[in-house]
């Protein structure tokens, strides 16, 4: 199989991209992620930020008040990223190296997001 023939991310990242803004609830978040089937959403911040079902966990089994709690209080920052042009193996390596499961894509600006479940769909 020749690179050609190897899938990227830009062919298998999830779009249009799912955004939260920093000052939302936690229970916004939870009620985005289940409505849209996702398990993750981007903070448009600086530096990079991601609010996870894991984020959402974590703060629920703290005893956290997820109705008053804000997006930007357990957020993960500064988190990794792709570019369109990587390829599902590389991806697949970085996710395993720290330990994610979503990433963010990211061509100058957000474009779009993959997950560990995209590419398992994809490598197997």
């Amino acid at each position: 199989m020749g690179s050609a023939d190897k899938e990227t991310v830009e062919d298998v990242m999830s779009t249009p991209l799912e955004t939260i803004s920093g000052d939302a609830t936690v229970m916004e978040a939870t009620k985005r992620m289940r409505e849209t089937d996702i398990n993750a959403l981007v903070v448009r911040t600086s530096p990079r930020a991601i609010i996870s079902s894991t984020d959402v966990l974590d703060a629920v089994a703290e005893g956290r008040d997820v109705t008053e709690l804000a997006v930007s209080d357990v957020m993960t920052t500064d988190v990794e990223t792709a570019t369109p042009d990587l390829y599902m193996e590389e991806v697949a390596a970085m996710m395993t190296t720290y330990g994610i499961k979503h990433l963010p894509v990211v061509d100058d600006d957000y474009v779009g997001m993959v997950s560990s479940t995209d590419v398992t769909a994809h490598l197997s």
